[in-house]
Order: structure tokens, then C-alpha cells, then sequence
């Protein structure tokens, strides 16, 4: 009898130690996560206390093995790689068991793209970045120099990384909208709905320093705002409060 429950445990015990470590394990073309690199390039990473980094590199781990990430007409870095998960870890990162469900794929090209994904030619190409839908359901693309600069500049409001997982986040009730229901209480929807109203008037008027393209529509200014809050929350908590603390609640971010 003894021997039978000794030998039940020692299975146990591998299969344990086997499935734990597989989670570890990252697939060919993925990358080790780069502490130092995060370090550098991520202010939001850099912000954070030990535990958190631990956290947030568990996260960029677990991005990158569920996540496919395919150049275009270009290379990618291992570092592009590892920016790409940080601006994905960044908008639900207090959101512990969230993942991005509707995204198997990103594809980053080499320069900005058209509406008909091509970055290269005379026609005009201005997109940064886009989150796919009809044919190209569960793909991002993104631009590489838009990738890199959105890192590298650290005194900027901007983040095209960082503004298209907002969209893909936006995206998860259904319907891009700048209206954001699984991190919206609904009484506060009107009231949202109603600062996106002041904040545009205030962009057409010339009296507000967000980007003018939130302009476009809700889903864009969410996604611009977001940028804001992100890169440089102390000062969008200065000239914006009530917008900042309507952001902070929806992203849960601590005091």
C-alpha cells in the first residue's frame, strides 16, 4: 500500500514540476524578458515598486507565449518585441485576470501604412497604427518607427503602442466607442460621456493642450487621453484633474 501512494506522489510531483515549468518556457521566436531594458525604455515599468516589476514582467511573459508578433517588410528587435507587451501590459495592468482575447496576432511594419495595409509607394500612408477588423479580426498592426518613438520619447504625451490596446480594450464590450463598459460603473457612463463633450470644445476652441486628433471621435479621444495618462500622468493630473481622476478610476491606478 505504501509503495502505491509513494509512487502516486512521485507522479504527482512531475507532472507538477513538468506543467509549472513549461509556463516558463518561451517559444522560439519570443524573447527573455529584459528587466534592464524595461528599466530604460518604459517609464510606466520604471514607476513601479519591486513587486510590481515582478508582476509586470510576468505579465509581458505570459503576452509574449500567447501572442504572435510578425514583422513586415522589416526586422524586429528583441526589444520591439518586448515594448510591444509592455504597451500591452500597461493599460490592464491592475486588472489581474485580464487578458487580451480578442488579439492572436500583431504585425509590425516598416514604416506608416494605408488603409490597404501598404507602406510603401506614393499613395498617401499616415497610419501609426490599427487594430483589425472584417479579414484582419484579431490582428493589430503597428508601425515600427511609431513603436520605437513612442518609447523613446519620454517627455511626450504619445504612445501609439499604448493607444491601439486601448482601442483593442475599448473593443471587449462589443463596440469601439470611447465607451469603455467593463471599466465604466454605469452611472458614471453619462457623466464620461459628457467630459469627452467639454474636453473637444475646449480642443476646437484652442484652449487644451490633448492632441487635436482626439477630436476625431469618442473612441479616439479615449484612446489620445489614455496616451496622456499614461506618459505623463502628473501633468494631466495638473491641467485636467477631473479628467484625470475619471481615467485613474477606470484603470484602477493608485493614489
Amino acid at each position: 500500500m505504501v509503495p502505491l501512494i509513494l509512487f502516486i506522489a512521485i507522479i504527482l510531483f512531475c507532472f507538477y514540476y513538468f506543467t509549472r515549468s513549461k509556463k516558463l518556457v518561451l517559444p522560439a521566436d519570443s524573447v527573455s524578458i529584459n528587466a534592464s531594458e524595461l528599466e530604460k525604455n518604459v517609464l510606466f515599468y520604471s514607476r513601479l515598486s519591486p513587486e510590481e516589476k515582478k508582476h509586470f514582467e510576468e505579465d509581458v511573459l505570459d503576452f509574449l507565449q500567447r501572442i504572435k508578433i510578425t514583422p513586415v517588410n522589416t526586422t524586429i528587435t528583441d526589444t520591439d518585441r518586448l515594448l510591444i507587451a509592455a504597451g500591452a501590459v500597461i493599460p490592464i495592468f491592475y486588472f489581474p485576470d485580464w487578458k487580451y482575447y480578442n488579439l492572436k496576432e500583431v504585425l509590425v511594419y516598416n514604416d506608416t501604412f494605408n488603409h490597404s495595409f501598404e507602406s510603401a509607394g506614393n499613395n498617401s500612408r499616415d497610419i501609426m497604427g490599427m487594430v483589425g477588423s472584417g479579414y484582419m479580426e484579431g490582428k493589430m498592426l503597428l508601425s515600427k518607427p511609431s513603436l520605437e518613438q513612442g518609447f523613446g520619447n519620454k517627455t511626450d504625451k504619445n504612445n501609439t503602442v499604448i493607444h491601439e490596446f486601448v482601442h483593442l480594450l475599448d473593443k471587449s464590450d462589443g463596440d469601439t466607442d470611447g465607451i469603455p463598459e467593463l471599466l465604466l460603473d454605469k452611472q458614471f457612463i453619462l457623466p464620461w460621456v459628457d467630459m469627452i463633450h467639454q474636453e473637444t470644445k475646449k480642443i476646437v476652441e484652442g484652449r487644451s493642450d490633448i492632441d487635436p486628433y482626439a477630436y476625431t471621435n469618442q473612441a479616439e479621444f479615449f484612446a489620445v487621453v489614455s496616451e496622456y495618462f499614461f506618459e505623463r500622468p502628473d501633468l494631466l493630473k495638473s491641467k485636467h484633474p477631473k479628467l484625470y481622476g475619471i481615467l485613474h478610476e477606470m484603470f484602477r491606478t493608485p493614489n
